[in-house]
């Protein structure tokens, strides 16, 4: 597989890419970088990269991954990443780029992570009224 393949999709209030094949150097490092854009120009402030089926990703795709984290930080969103593959983790490790990135294996953990936006919790499960105290 040498295209990357990217399939966005809800879970509560994030937005989570599935990513699928290679991250390097190309279109498929373009297509990712203009896909972040577009979700933080749209609002998005809540972003979960799925890198469960990347089988490949290079020096380039690794610093597409570190300007998606920066520009949604600085427009006051978060960038977080789900199952790492053996050979992801390995380039985080050395690169030290696990000391940036949020890493999780499980993802409503991930999703729950998120901070709230304008008292909005990051996955609807998370909702709980002040009427459940009133009851006993």
């Amino acid at each position: 597989m040498n295209n990357l393949t990217i399939t966005e999709r809800r879970n509560g209030s994030v937005t989570v890419l599935d990513l699928s094949g290679n991250i390097r150097l190309g279109e498929g490092n373009i297509e990712l970088h203009n896909i972040l854009r577009f979700l933080v120009e749209k609002g998005e402030r809540r972003v979960l990269l799925n890198l469960a089926q990347v089988t490949y990703i290079d020096s380039s795709g690794l610093g597409e991954l570190v300007a998606g984290y920066t520009t949604l930080q600085k427009n006051g969103g978060e960038l977080k990443l789900l199952h790492l593959t053996e050979r992801v983790n390995e380039l985080m490790v050395i690169t030290k780029l696990l000391t940036v990135f949020d890493v999780f294996d499980n993802e409503p953990e991930a999703v729950n992570s998120f901070s709230t936006v304008s008292g909005e919790p990051a996955a609807k499960e998370a909702v709980i009224t002040g009427k459940l105290s009133s009851i006993a």
